[in-house]
């Protein structure tokens, strides 16, 4: 595990399901990048079981020392791209499901970018949103599964927003809450479509402003986990992928935290690591049901604590 010093800025995470909507098949949850102190930042993958409750484990590094970072999840690996290490980062980092080991470098996103969202489709990784020179950015950017290369910019979402969360049915990228040029939290949930290169439509609302939040994703549903809009919150909502709709409130996490990362089974949501009110980082893996409204249980530790990582599930 690498570490360097690094400027935090307020950051969110952004978590997408691999493959086609919700994890599929996917067997373990993982945490990669983030900070574990105040401007430290790390290269660290976390990996942990969906199939039973245990702790995370550092299974390898990421290709750059960065934080506030976003993930993508193809069917056999892990994206992790831009982020901060001081500066804007622009690398998009791949590591394997297959085989514990350290990621590569495979190519750019257009420009240093950070505090962004990822989506997933099952052929593309998005980062949308975020934070970019000279300010908070809309652009929606696209990198193939299928080879190693950069990222190209496909579209926009209908405003500028940073510290948003990602969410990915089979057809669409989601992006949640954040924050506006103003530096005021929203709750605007947008949608674009996967099939076509176009720009993203506001469809509804979360039931309060949120940002730092984590995203997770079902097979028929989107959910926010953890936010600061402006106070620390436990919330988890949950929004539908068959209409365009509000969330709704449908339990909490065991502590109240901002910059968690994401990850999603076939059954069930994780929020890993985050900062809690006294603005320290947690190791905390909290998991709650897509199967059921109900609050989150604390099922592991990662190896240390961790904010504004990215999640990624395989």
């Amino acid at each position: 595990m690498q570490i360097s010093g690094g400027v935090q800025l307020s950051g969110g995470i952004n978590l997408a399901p691999g493959g086609s909507g919700g994890s599929g098949g996917a067997s373990d949850g993982y945490a990669s990048g983030g900070e574990s102190g105040p401007g430290t930042a790390l290269n660290i993958i976390h990996k942990f079981s969906f199939s039973s409750d245990s702790n995370a484990t550092d299974v390898g590094d990421l290709s750059s020392i960065t934080s506030y970072v976003s993930g993508q999840s193809s069917s056999e690996n892990g994206y992790a791209s831009g982020g901060q290490r001081g500066p804007y980062v622009n690398s998009i980092s791949k590591f394997s499901f297959a085989t514990n080991g350290d990621a590569s470098n495979i190519g750019n996103l257009s420009g240093g970018l950070s505090r962004h969202s990822g989506q997933s489709s099952s052929e593309n990784g998005y980062a949308s949103g975020g934070q970019a020179m000279p300010g908070i950015t809309s652009t929606i950017q696209k990198f193939p599964f299928s080879s190693d290369s950069g990222s190209s910019n496909v579209a926009n979402l209908s405003t500028a927003i940073a510290n948003p969360a990602g969410q990915s049915s089979s057809n669409h990228g989601y992006s949640s809450g954040g924050e506006n040029s103003s530096v005021v939290s929203v709750a605007d949930i947008e949608k674009f479509a996967f099939a076509s290169d176009g720009n993203g439509s506001s469809i509804g609302d979360l039931t309060l402003s949120m940002r730092f939040s984590a995203g997770q994703s079902s097979n028929s549903h989107g959910y926010v986990s953890g936010i600061k809009a402006p106070e620390f919150q436990d919330t988890i909502n949950k929004f539908p992928f068959a209409s365009d709709s509000n969330a709704t409130d449908v339990g909490d996490l065991t502590v109240g935290r901002k910059g968690p990362s994401g990850q999603s089974s076939s059954s069930s949501g994780y929020s890993s690591g985050g900062v809690n009110i006294s603005e320290l980082k947690v190791n905390i893996i909290d998991k709650f049901p897509f199967s059921s409204d109900a609050n989150a249980t604390d099922v592991g530790d990662l190896t240390v604590i961790l904010g504004y990582s990215s999640g990624q599930q395989g």
